[in-house]
């Protein structure tokens, strides 16, 4: 059977609406005629009657009306209901047939036109051959009538047409061709619906007569027939109510059938019809618990009425069909406006449905599975004389026949055949895998994930059953991550199998690696020899040959495979591969932790990577690289095994590179941190392991932050609240569970080795120059360079206290106003190792009180930690490789001492070549300052470079003097002069300068004004385009895309209010600049002018504008 067999047919599917014939119409040739059929069927808008027009030539055969039967005593029904009688209501016999006749009142050929029109209408009545239908005559007129009984020529002439026609005065219209027509039309269709009504309240009635002449013996198909006539006719008629009293009788009746094999599938057949209409005209009443309650009924009448075994596949076909039919007269009420909720929506039917169609598909490979020499028969069963059955629901080779047993026990025989060899060529998954389709989407739609996923899982093993790999493989991957979210392992092994399965057969290898490692980890129920399997297979494809085929697929699918996999290896590229850990669960875990939360600058920063394996058997891998957030270190933090060009398989010189299952590997980094990272953190980004060979084929793990995959945070939390006593493991083992997680580190400072001491008699009298003593001795091991000293009253007490103390080195002499209330810096030179240096200070307090003093010491030290010296770095610019015309830049200088001695910079000068202006008179920044043995020092001068005359691109600089001379305490030494020839530089013109002023940091929540300087710097004018790109970080005011000219050598200003809403390093809204002149300047080239980023502060409380002031 195909498919469609099941399908409801669409004349029980549709809403029935009365059929009204017009007749008379040339809609092909005659305008007015067109327009008035288009009036007719054209926008017809809800509030209009329902009626369906159709136009028929006049001398159209209708069907014939059988003969009337006057007795019932002998007559045996042969089925329930005829295939064509529902359409043949619909479409075929019309409740009235209208005659359109163009005749005006007036019209000088009167008596020659009645007469016509009275011929036409006797030909539509003998083309009804004495079936009730109506017949109504439409005069199509030039001009408007005049009201009622004003017009006597209009009203005996009508009565004389009445009277040629055999029409009674309501069966005649007239419709004057206006510009009113569609409200002529309106009118004409509400007499025609009221005309329609009586025809099917008389067809009601007519068959309703018939109930008289029946017995309960011999005619009970007949009591459904009648019932379920009387309901079609009374929905024509737009009367549901009693429609669905007819139905229900109907339906009552048709389970009180005497069934059996020969008739079942009739039965079931009429039994899904009724149940469709009650349930449809249900929902239509807004009763849906009503329908609910009808369709679980009917299933529970049905279910069980298999019939024949042989061809039980076609009792679970219909029952798929009649959850699917219901499913979708539940959606269409929906839409119309009906409420569902998650326990009960169409989804569930659907996905009945779908089971069903499952289920049809394991029968029909039972039942339909013969022998190969078995073919289709002939002559064959089902065909019929007229190519469709002449009731529903019956055989075709048997058609008519009611008894219990078969007539002809061979074609019965030869009639199954024939249905199961059909069945056996339906593609059966398409079916399963569009139910499913359906219910997903509503699953989704009333917002239940899990029924979504356990859908989708069926529709992937469905794709892989028919063959579509790729589709399964998709679905089945996106269910995966919330199976690993929610941790329905034994699910997940499952989904795994057909999943490892596919990417087999597409010979995917990426995803065959994946979905290997998974199977073989914690997350995996497969027995062990299953997982050993899967194992070896993976080190085959790691060492680029072909595994072996997964158990229970399509013969010939493997072969396909065999031969792709076999490509795969012969390619020499696309070997490596990366998965990222955190998506899946493989066989391999790993947690990287700092050894402490931070370190001091002076130690090695020490770092452990704890790995362990699940699998069945031990592996080795050939490479461990943990990545940190400053990446200079991860030099200091690999692992690589030197034999890269053994085999996978050989016993790696590196005992430590091989995983055990079970045992948890540890293995131990350290590195010196660098004296720029003091005050920062580091963060260990990713820790890469390599399984295989990059000579063959190799995978990477990567952990993202250096542990965890889809289920490590569960697993962790449980093993928190574990109370389970933990056994005891050697020294040399790790308990897993134990490793803590520390994947941040913070460098500080070292621990100064310096005493400070406090010596003094308080309390301090007014206006007293009051002595205090401080004593620092050193306790380092090496010399502490460069000491300085900050002392006296501490910052952020009562500014009356900083106006009323002052501080000074000299006790002689009278301190004033004049005098600090803070020292900083006082240098204090070099410290030996375990020397002393004793500073008297003196402190002048005009007021009394209390008052908090400050005393802190600077000083340098040089370590060595690991064999590395520590050394400082000051500055950073950017370096720039070419300038603009007339844009100020930084010409840097910095100069470095070779020289074993101390080398004093007595003076600097720069002498700028004619193409280099200075903005600032350039003064020297580096006089009197005394270089040790590779120190640096750096001064930097402001500059800009004006027009080039003749075109040139590269100009000279200028040159650079330096005075110095060796610093010795035994004799004065001779000054050296030093000539350095600056650097050559590359100059650009820059049609457009973009400079930006805005405040030096902002506040969330506060406004932030920027305003945008814009200057053309050609002899043009300059069409600009300027659009800002939206950031997280604020909100803007202003104009977000504007175009404008610029003249030349004139300035654009624009301003934007930006309005910050985190706080820190923020990146400011960029500027997009597009020059329609000069296509080539790039905005980026353009955007280097402007600042990117700002600082902004958090939100302040009330008391924080006092804290800034001071």
């Amino acid at each position: 059977m195909s498919p469609a067999q099941w399908d409801l047919p669409p004349e029980l599917c549709c809403r029935p609406m009365a059929f009204v014939a017009l007749t008379g119409l040339d809609v092909v040739y005659n305008a007015i005629h067109r327009a008035i059929w288009d009036a007719f069927c054209a926008n017809r808008r809800a509030d209009r009657v329902p009626i369906s027009f159709k136009v028929l030539p006049g001398d159209h055969e209708y069907p014939k009306c059988r003969t009337k039967r006057t007795s019932y005593e002998w007559y045996i029904p042969k089925g329930i209901l005829k295939t064509g009688w529902m359409n043949k209501h619909l479409n075929l016999v019309p409740a009235l047939v209208v005659l359109f006749y163009e005749l005006d009142w007036d019209d000088p050929q009167w008596k020659e036109k009645q007469s016509e029109c009275a011929t036409k209408v006797e030909i539509v009545r003998t083309s009804l051959q004495g079936r009730n239908t109506k017949v109504a005559v439409v005069l199509i007129q030039k001009k408007t009538p005049l009201p009622p009984g004003e017009d006597l020529v209009a009203s005996e002439r009508a009565s004389a047409l009445c009277g040629a026609c055999d029409l009674s005065g309501k069966s005649l219209f007239v419709l004057p061709h206006t510009d009113h027509l569609v409200g002529y039309i309106i009118r004409l269709e509400n007499a025609f619906y009221e005309h329609a009504q009586t025809y099917y309240y008389n067809e009601i009635r007519r068959v309703k007569s018939h109930k008289e002449f029946l017995n309960k013996t011999t005619h009970q198909l007949l009591f459904v027939r009648h019932q379920f006539k009387m309901g079609f006719f009374s929905e024509l008629k737009q009367d549901t109510q009693n429609a669905l009293k007819y139905y229900r009788t109907a339906y009552s009746l048709v389970h009180e059938l005497r069934a059996h094999e020969t008739n079942m599938l009739e039965i079931k057949t009429m039994a899904g019809f009724i149940n469709y209409k009650i349930c449809r005209l249900c929902f239509q009443h807004n009763t849906p618990l009503d329908a609910i309650a009808q369709f679980r009924k009917h299933i529970d009448l049905c279910k069980k009425k298999i019939g024949s075994a042989e061809l039980a596949f076609e009792h679970t076909a219909w029952m798929s069909k009649q959850f699917q039919s219901f499913g979708d007269l539940f959606d269409e009420a929906i839409k119309l406006g009906l409420t569902a909720i998650q326990t009960q929506n169409p989804g569930f039917y659907y996905q009945q449905a779908a089971y069903y169609a499952q289920e049809r598909k394991q029968q029909a490979g039972q039942l339909c599975s013969h022998e190969p020499g078995v073919g289709y028969p002939a002559p064959d069963p089902l065909e019929t004389p007229s190519g469709a059955l002449d009731f529903y629901g019956q055989r075709p080779w048997r058609q008519g026949h009611q008894s219990i047993d078969p007539p002809d026990s061979e074609k019965e025989k030869q009639g199954i055949l024939a249905l199961q060899v059909k069945e056996r060529d339906v593609l059966h998954s398409e079916l399963v895998i569009a139910l499913l389709s359906n219910a997903v989407a509503q699953f989704k739609k009333y917002k239940c994930p899990r029924m979504k996923s356990h859908l989708m899982v069926q529709m992937g093993e469905e794709y892989y059953h028919a063959k579509d790999y790729t589709k399964a493989l998709k679905l089945l991957d996106y269910v995966m991550c919330d199976y690993r979210t929610e941790r329905w392992w034994s699910l997940l092994t499952s989904i795994l199998c057909t999943a490892l399965k596919c990417s087999y057969l597409m010979g995917q290898v990426k995803d065959y690696i994946t979905y290997s490692m998974e199977l073989m980890g914690r997350a995996s129920n497969l027995p062990e020899e299953q997982k050993s399997r899967i194992e070896k297979n993976l080190i085959k494809v790691l060492m680029n040959e072909v595994p072996q085929p997964e158990p229970d697929c399509d013969l010939a699918s493997v072969k396909t495979a065999q031969s792709l996999w076999s490509d795969r290896i012969s390619l020499a590229g696309n070997n490596e591969f990366t998965i990222e850990v955190q998506d899946y669960v493989p066989f391999v875990q790993c947690k990287a932790k700092f050894l402490y939360p931070s370190f001091h600058i002076d130690e090695p920063v020490q770092l452990h990577v704890y790995v362990r394996a699940d699998c069945p058997h031990p592996v080795r891998f050939s490479k461990l690289c943990v990545s940190l957030s400053n990446q200079e270190y991860n030099q200091y933090c690999l692992l690589e095994d030197a034999s890269k060009e053994k085999d996978i398989l050989e016993t790696s010189t590196q005992e430590n590179m091989c995983l055990v299952p079970g045992k948890t590997r540890k293995y131990c980094f350290k590195f010196v941190a660098k004296t720029e990272d003091v005050g920062k953190k580091i963060e260990i980004t990713s820790v890469g392991l390599m399984l295989g060979r990059e000579t063959g084929r190799c995978v990477y793990l990567n952990w993202r932050g250096g542990w965890g995959d889809a289920a490590s945070s569960h697993e962790t939390l449980q093993a928190s609240r574990s109370f389970k006593r933990r056994t005891r493991l050697p020294e040399q083992q790790v308990d897993w569970d134990t490793v803590a997680i520390q994947s941040s580190t913070m460098i500080i400072s070292r621990v100064p080795k310096i005493s400070v001491q406090l010596t003094h008699e308080p309390p301090a009298l007014t206006n007293e120059m009051y002595c205090m003593i401080v004593t620092i001795q050193s306790e380092e091991d090496t010399v502490a360079k460069d000491i300085k000293l900050t002392a006296g009253l501490k910052p952020g007490q009562d500014a009356n206290l900083t106006q009323s103390t002052q501080i000074t080195l000299n006790g002689s002499e009278v301190c004033d106003d004049s005098h600090p209330a803070l020292l900083p810096d006082i240098p204090l030179g070099d410290l030996q190792p375990g020397q002393k240096i004793v500073k008297p200070l003196y402190i002048h307090c005009v007021s009394t009180g209390s008052r908090i003093l400050l005393f802190h010491v600077a000083y340098s030290v040089s370590a060595t930690v690991e064999g590395k010296d520590i050394n400082c770095k000051c500055h950073k610019f950017e370096h720039l490789e070419r300038v603009n015309v007339d844009i100020p830049f930084l010409l840097m200088m910095d100069i470095l001492s070779a020289s074993p001695w101390p080398i004093e910079l007595v003076n600097s000068e720069v002498l700028l070549a004619s193409s280099m202006t200075p903005i600032d008179q350039p003064q020297s920044q580096v006089e009197g300052v005394t270089l040790q043995t590779s120190e640096c020092a750096s001064e930097c001068f402001l500059l800009k470079c004006p027009p080039v005359q003749n075109d040139t691109s590269t100009v000279a600089s200028g040159h650079y003097f330096i005075s110095w001379k060796r610093k010795s305490a035994f004799a004065e030494t001779s000054v050296v002069r030093t000539m350095v020839i600056l650097p050559h530089v590359m100059v650009e013109n820059i049609p457009l300068y973009v400079h930006a002023e805005l405040p030096s940091f902002g506040r969330v929540r506060e406004s932030l004004p920027v305003r945008y300087h814009l200057e053309n710097r050609t002899g043009l004018v300059q069409d600009v385009e300027i659009g800002v790109e939206p950031s997280d970080a604020f909100m803007f005011s202003g104009l977000k895309q504007v175009r404008m000219r610029i003249l030349p050598g004139a300035e654009q200003e624009m301003l934007y209010n930006f309005y910050p809403l985190m706080a820190g390093y923020q990146v400011l809204p960029q500027l997009n600049i597009n020059l329609l002149r000069f296509p080539n300047i790039s905005s980026q080239l353009l955007r280097r002018f402007l600042p990117s980023r700002i600082f902004v502060k958090p939100q302040g409380r009330n008391g924080d504008t006092s804290i800034e002031a001071a």
